[in-house]
């Protein structure tokens, strides 16, 4: 079972609202998921992304592979620096 970083959609109609969540890459899009690392919302100027780095990355170091607009969204918005 390979388990994907990426967006769940929410929302109503015309107004999206993500989350980004860990889930098998067997799962629906918006079925079930193993946790939520973090928020996206498109609509606003500019965009607001809200990821929870440590979870984030705790998912990562176990193999987890985030999709392509994940990715992006991590360019994004990077980890704050460790004093």
């Amino acid at each position: 079972m390979a388990v994907k970083v990426r967006l769940a959609r929410l929302g109503r109609k015309k107004k999206p609202f993500y989350r980004i969540v860990v889930a098998s890459s067997q799962a629906p899009r918006d079925g079930k998921f193993l946790e939520i690392v973090g928020t996206y919302d498109p609509l606003k100027d500019p965009a607001e992304i809200n990821i929870k780095h440590e979870q984030l990355q705790k998912w990562l170091d176990k193999g987890a592979i985030p999709t392509d607009t994940v990715r992006s969204l991590m360019v994004k918005n990077p980890a704050p620096a460790a004093e």
